[in-house]
């Protein structure tokens, strides 16, 4: 499928793609103030004094302004890769532009994978402390309803789980419209109490944060890792430029959401000056009773949304890592018709539920939760301003002055941010690293095993023209119809080949040797995806491009060999790939447990035909062992 950068919207479709951002993009930090101030205060190491509330508020109003609308609004949306976003978008671009520097190349690519790897263990707290802190509501409501809080939140949390493969265009149009209704009724909620005390405005002024952090340098430094929770979901604006583009992005951000988060903040603030016996819950406690339980539903519809749109992220993050070569091949099933995006992978949506409902059950809180939230955002948020930094330096030519201008500042302060959750580790930060530690070392294992195989099997591989040449001294039988061998490597012959020659005894009239492969763009258009090269006597090579979105399909692909003097008939065409089996042995380049590892993944990995969307009748596997 080619893929175009947005083109200039007109009104119409700019409105209806902010509405759409709204719902997607902003549904995980348009939820953080269930959760983000309680989790300030709630610890007891903060006390609840009308100076600390104006200089947490103001910590937040400038985390929330530097942080989201100067570094990921303004910097990051720059830094798109043919249109798209996210990290692995980033990590192409960054690698591509050092592709001279093999080195630096090889260093960035840990990092950028090691990102990608954390993600995952952020996608299992955002929906456990999203949805868990929506169903805590009911206890503002009515205490006695504390014990029912669990089980209803993993009743929420199963329900998203099982539809998931159905997928989401049906209910997806309701996204953007109820999560624009939930951010209205934040900052009506919010408006109101602000309203009451209108002083409350003065900590936009940065000098509170600073007197804060100037008197109480400790426990400003304690605060910084509950702070940093009223900007989680930042990289989503980024990751989710493919879908939208950067104007709507900006435009919903400006004109809606960032003064309803603002407005929110600053209104639970205002009631806490109050009422500081409201600590406990201060978003629900805004609301009057009469309206309590429609806001918890509300609250839950919303971080459903939210947590609806980090399943997404992850299903598409796992495709591209994939592709990219750094995960085997996964069942991976289309749930629209009319979107090639909208996919489902089964075992990625069930680990994660899995993950998720451990959370739930061990942390047993919203606040608890809120511990082991913070390190893995805070991990990712620096390794996309060191990637920025590469991007504009390498690939956008800037002086390294305004490279370290643009990235340092940024930097520092998501250091800092990091810091202050580092020391959350011990108290539940461990459980999102442990996921992300446990991925990266699947990633690199499947990456480095992967190498390895390739390297064994090129040094026993024939180069595929004096193999042929040497075959039509003294042809076989030629039948009718046309067979495609798959083949790693272009120019090497497939060992599905030999094993056809060596049992069946012919060749059929036309052969065509395809490689396929996925580069570091998200896009490459059909115009430049498909290479040819005569072998002579009815056989050719065939190079397929694709970028880590696009989506293979090499039936379709092989169609445009026409364009080149080729015709295959679909029917008479039948599908030749050779299925390794890997065997670890003793004394390996790789530690024996990453042997038997790769062996394993290897063993598990969904088959080749089913990825590449080859006709299940008309495929034949022939398999070798081989030993790495």
């Amino acid at each position: 499928m080619q893929h175009a950068p947005h083109a200039q919207p007109n009104a119409k479709d700019l409105a209806a793609l902010t509405l759409g951002a709204i719902g997607i993009v902003y549904g995980d930090i348009g939820t953080s103030p269930l959760y983000a101030l309680k989790e300030v205060f709630n610890h007891g190491h903060l006390p609840l004094t009308p100076e600390n509330i104006y200089g947490i508020l103001s910590m937040m109003f400038w985390t929330l302004t530097v942080i989201v609308s100067l570094k990921y609004v303004t910097l990051i949306l720059r830094a798109d890769n043919n249109g798209e976003g996210g990290l692995v978008a980033m990590l192409t671009l960054a690698s591509t532009a050092v592709k001279d520097r093999p080195g630096l190349r090889g260093k960035l690519l840990a990092l950028g994978i090691f990102g990608t790897a954390i993600f995952f263990g952020d996608g299992v707290i955002t929906p456990a402390i999203s949805v868990l802190s929506a169903v805590e509501g009911m206890e503002v409501a009515a205490p006695q309803l504390e014990r029912y809080v669990v089980p209803i939140t993993l009743v929420v949390l199963t329900l998203l789980f099982m539809v998931q493969k159905h997928g989401t265009s049906g209910i997806g149009k309701f996204f953007g419209p109820i999560t624009a209704l939930w951010f209205v009724v934040v900052a009506v909620l919010g408006l109101y109490h602000v309203l009451q005390n209108p002083a409350v405005l003065v900590a936009m002024s940065p000098h509170y944060a600073l007197n804060f952090i100037v008197d109480h340098p400790m426990l400003a430094f304690i605060a910084l890792g509950a702070v940093i929770l009223c900007a989680t979901g930042a990289e989503a604006l980024y990751a989710d430029m493919g879908h939208f583009g950067k104007l709507p992005i900006r435009l919903a951000w400006f004109s809606l959401v960032m003064p309803s988060l603002v407005l929110n903040y600053f209104g639970q603030g205002a009631m806490l000056l109050a009422h500081p016996e409201n600590v406990a819950n201060p978003f629900f406690e805004m609301a009057p009773h009469w309206a309590l339980y429609p806001l918890v539903g509300l609250a839950t519809c919303a971080t459903v949304i939210a947590s609806q749109a980090l399943i997404t992220a992850a299903f598409s993050v796992t495709k591209q890592v994939i592709q990219l070569g750094y995960l085997p091949r996964l069942r991976i099933l289309h749930t629209s018709e009319k979107e090639t995006g909208q996919i489902y992978i089964p075992f990625v949506n069930w680990t994660l539920y899995g993950c998720i409902v451990l959370a739930v059950i061990f942390f047993g809180s919203s606040g608890k939760l809120a511990a082991a939230y913070g390190i893995t955002v805070t991990i990712d948020m620096m390794i996309t301003t060191v990637m920025t930094f590469f991007v504009i330096r390498f690939a956008w030519k800037m002086t390294w002055l305004v490279c370290v201008l643009a990235t340092a500042f940024f930097f520092a302060i998501d250091l800092m941010f990091f810091s202050a959750n580092v020391i959350k580790v011990i108290d539940g930060g461990w459980f999102p690293l442990l996921i992300g530690i446990v991925m990266f070392s699947l990633m690199i294992t499947w990456k480095d095993g992967r190498e390895l195989l390739s390297a064994r099997l090129r040094s026993d591989a024939i180069d595929l023209r004096p193999f042929l040449e040497a075959v039509f001294c003294s042809p076989p039988l030629r039948v009718d119809g046309t067979a495609v061998f798959l083949n790693a490597d272009a120019g090497t012959t497939p060992n599905a080949l030999l094993h056809n020659l060596k049992h069946n005894k012919v060749l059929h009239k036309q052969n065509l040797f395809v490689t396929v492969r996925s580069h570091e763009v998200p896009w490459i258009p059909l115009k430049n995806r498909i290479e040819v090269e005569s072998l002579g006597n009815g056989c050719w090579q065939v190079i397929l491009h694709y970028g880590f979105k696009n989506e293979p399909d090499v039936p379709r692909a092989l169609k445009l060999l026409k364009e080149h003097g080729v015709f295959i008939e679909d029917m008479e065409t039948s599908y030749f790939l050779s299925r390794d089996i890997v065997i670890p042995t003793m004394g390996g380049e790789m530690a024996p447990w990453r042997e038997k590892l790769f062996a394993g993944m290897h063993r598990n990995a969904s088959g080749a035909a089913a990825f590449l969307k080859l006709p299940t009748n008309r495929v034949v596997e022939l398999g070798s062992k081989v030993e790495i």
